[in-house]
């Protein structure tokens, strides 16, 4: 049986965005803006128990969430950069060992979003 597990993140706003991030020049292709450095960092140490270094590649990832409204609500996509960047940094996975998939939106407080990862069959 294939393994799986969800974990809920607080969502920070657009800085998360695949907009935010700085490719290439003096920066070397990151996000540099502290709070997501941090969200970044939270995420991958909750990755980072699940251990995904023994899991069956490719692995599957979906992004759904928790939005004040549909205004604030992001294009899911913009965010697979951010959330593939973190898992990728604390295991010894390559991103191109990853599938991405865009979950599906509610509205609420407060603002979260649930990383769905599992592991192929």
């Amino acid at each position: 049986m294939a393994r799986e597990a969800t974990i809920e993140i607080e969502y920070i706003g657009k800085e998360l965005s695949v907009n935010h991030y700085l490719g290439g020049g003096r920066h070397g292709g990151c996000y540099v803006k502290p709070e997501v450095v941090a969200w970044k960092a939270e995420l991958g140490w909750t990755v980072k128990e699940l251990a995904l270094d023994d899991w069956d590649l490719p692995l599957s990832i979906t992004c759904s969430g928790r939005f004040k409204d549909k205004r604030s609500q992001p294009d899911l996509s913009n965010l697979s950069k951010v959330v593939m960047d973190a898992i990728e940094d604390v295991t010894n996975l390559n991103d191109r060992d990853f599938r991405w998939h865009d979950g599906t939106a509610e509205y609420g407080k407060p603002p979260v979003l649930w990383i769905k990862i599992e592991e192929s069959e």
